[in-house]
């Protein structure tokens, strides 16, 4: 039997994009490994990827169209085996209705990260929903603060080149668990070790990252910016800002230095509940450290001050100028990066009547009378909202509603599919042709189909192309080949479709390795200036000065939650799988001893984790890996998997952050109880 090479990209929502190789017999991935000729990844993937072809090859793939003919809720036994050309006919008579009733804005997309690819993950399906007149959904359920707050202050998601932080003599890792969520980026920063720099992680938690770095700063939950506040005051009071830099290339920096004289660095320490002599030695690092590389992630904007918060971080480097040295300044996502191009998902020539928008965060709200008109029909596509979406209870009770036509494409049965009225079997990567840009390097990389797709499952543009012709839609751009898809991505930019097909990879935002892009500022804003005093988000309701919005659950009783991201975990892509099951184990709650005693509660104990949306189950953990007064668990358990059929999400709320409409998943407090 003939043994083939094939080189291919992850699709997953991480910031390290890696290229790997599959090895195929008689069209069936046997084996998978990193490629080690790309530059960023190196020939290694993380836990979790290197048993991908356990979801590949699971006997779980769903395989044929269903629909469903029992109760909703209740899972795979109230759903039939259909043909594609039912399925198709029950979806468009689903939709036909909605829009008949109610109007077009009645029907409800929902996508997000399950796919990341430029083609897979939303090109076509935004199309015909764009096409059909349904309502726009802000995908604000990860990046939305920050994604507004880095526009707001540099113009875009853009920062320092990453594998420069090599040359770093100061590594700030802000709310970066690296070894869980950014592996890739880690040995770059062993290297900056070897050479002489300092790493400090900033994190509640000690986490596997903190725990392996030279000295590790835990505030209170939602108040990074009272520190980045407090740093910047420090660094101004021993004279190191740096000014020539500062009138060159930044706006609203006079305002800034009367704000700083609010915040000496005792009120700093005591609002992130810190002694402030840790204040001072991290600072007198900042002032005198060049250069000092930030690198910011993503958990650190799940509460009320999000958008605030990645705006006072990332002003820290703008204070010192170190963005003028290679592996300096602040960096949370490359994507502003990359060459925006045509709008491949929204062309010019294709109609799109207006539409409202619906907040993707807000779904339990939006299914349960937020919206006007109600949306009566939803169409999930690499997503699995009653897993990760915000106020499960709330979710599950507009999932329920007999008036909501429901249809999920997947991959194999999720959470959510026990409430769809049709589900559609879906392509994994090794299936089909992607493009995949990355959000945390500067290489994008060309994924071509490698293996025979299990039973009668489609990629999510075939599908899309079928729903569209059983609507009737007939217009071309809803006709398009993936291949034809992804050479629209390429125009203009520096490679073609027939050099990835070669090479699988490409460097292709034209900063150059090792290099600091913003030395001379240069920054995407209108002016090329970065803006510390931003006078639109006046209309917003958000202070437009760099400040400081304290987290919702700052004050009140019970412990603050964080639901962290776990190392075989990701989003919900893996929480069927039996392998990634049993390397993260059951759900459990870690509390401090102290914590722990004050509540009777020992290491094992069963408990009810609950606040006044609702409760779920696991068992505690006592360690010191948080600070007294906080908790966490691990998100991306599944609810048909776990103790009392909830998880995490079914004690977070519907709360907007400050930017973005960005939900707040770790702006909550609970109680606990044993059971």
């Amino acid at each position: 039997m003939a043994r083939t090479t094939h080189r291919g990209a992850c699709p997953l929502d991480c910031p390290d994009t890696c290229v790997w190789q599959l090895t195929v017999e008689d069209g069936r991935a046997v084996e998978i490994r990193g490629d080690a000729d790309h530059p960023f990844t190196r020939g290694v993937l993380c836990g979790k990827v290197n048993r991908y072809l356990d979801a590949v090859n699971g006997a779980d793939r769903l395989t044929t169209p269903l629909v469903r003919v029992g109760p909703k809720g209740v899972g795979e036994i109230a759903f039939r085996p259909a043909s594609w050309d039912e399925a198709l006919d029950r979806v468009a008579t689903g939709l036909r209705d909605s829009i008949e009733r109610h109007g077009a804005e009645s029907v409800l997309p929902y996508y997000f990260a399950g796919t990341m690819g430029d083609v897979q993950g939303y090109t076509m399906g935004q199309r015909l929903f764009a096409h059909l007149g349904a309502s726009r959904l802000r995908t604000t359920i990860c990046t939305a603060a920050a994604n507004a707050a880095l526009e707001s202050l540099y113009g875009g998601m853009v920062g320092f080149e990453p594998e420069s932080i090599v040359e770093a003599r100061l590594i700030l890792l802000w709310g970066a668990n690296l070894l869980s969520t950014h592996l890739h980026l880690w040995p770059f920063v062993q290297e900056a070790r070897r050479r002489g720099a300092y790493v400090v992680a900033i994190d509640p938690l000690r986490t596997d990252t903190a725990g392996r770095c030279d000295a590790h700063v835990a505030p209170l939950p939602g108040t990074d910016a009272a520190l980045a506040l407090g740093l910047m005051r420090h660094v101004v009071d021993g004279g190191a800002a740096d000014q020539e830099w500062l009138d060159a290339h930044v706006d609203g920096w006079p305002d800034l230095v009367e704000r700083l004289a609010e915040w000496p660095v005792e009120r700093a320490a005591t609002e992130c509940g810190l002694d402030p002599a840790v204040l001072r030695d991290l600072g007198d690092r900042i002032a005198t450290t060049r250069p000092t590389a930030i690198k910011v992630g993503l958990g650190l904007q799940r509460h009320a001050g999000a958008g605030q918060a990645i705006r006072a971080i990332c002003a820290i480097p703008l204070v010192t100028g170190d963005f003028r040295h290679p592996g300096g300044g602040a960096l949370c996502m490359t994507s502003g990066h990359f060459p925006g191009g045509a709008d491949v998902a929204r062309p010019a020539d294709l109609p799109t009547p207006t539409a409202r928008r619906i907040n993707m965060s807000r779904l339990a709200a939006v299914l349960t009378g937020e919206a006007d008109p109600p949306v009566t029909s939803l169409v999930v596509f690499d997503a699995n909202p009653a897993a990760t979406a915000p106020d499960q209870t709330r979710l599950r009770a507009g999932l329920l509603r007999p008036d909501l036509f429901t249809v999920v494409l997947e991959q194999r049965w999720t959470d959510t599919c026990d409430y769809a009225d049709v589900v559609l079997p879906a392509t994994m990567q090794p299936e089909h042709l992607d493009l995949v840009s990355s959000y945390g390097h500067h290489y994008t990389a060309l994924n071509l189909p490698a293996t025979t797709p299990p039973g009668e499952a489609l990629p999510n543009t075939e599908i899309f192309r079928r729903i569209a012709a059983a609507l009737g839609l007939d217009h071309p751009r809803l006709r398009e080949t993936d291949d034809e898809l992804v050479r629209q991505h390429l125009a203009g930019g520096p490679v073609t479709f027939e050099e990835l097909a070669e090479r699988t990879w490409a460097r292709t935002t034209g900063v150059p390795v090792g290099s600091a892009p913003f030395a001379k500022g240069g920054f995407p804003t209108p002016t090329g200036r970065a803006r510390l005093h931003d006078p639109r988000l006046t209309a917003r309701g958000v202070d437009p000065l760099v400040g400081y919005t304290p987290p919702s659950a700052k004050d009140g009783d019970g412990l603050v939650l964080i639901a962290a991201a776990g190392r075989f975990f990701l989003n919900s892509t893996f929480g069927s799988l039996p392998w990634h099951e049993k390397k993260m184990g059951p759900p459990r709650i870690h509390l401090h001893p102290t914590d722990a005693a004050a509540r009777g509660l020992a290491d094992g104990t069963e408990v009810s984790v609950h606040n006044a949306n609702g409760s779920f189950e696991a068992a505690v953990a006592v360690d010191d890996a948080t600070r007294p007064g906080v908790a966490f668990t691990f998100k991306a358990y599944w609810a048909r998997r776990s103790p009392g059929a909830n998880t995490v999400n079914a004690v977070t709320a519907v709360r907007d952050a400050d930017l973005g409409g960005a939900p707040t998943f770790h702006d909550i407090r609970v109680e606990l109880t044993a059971r």
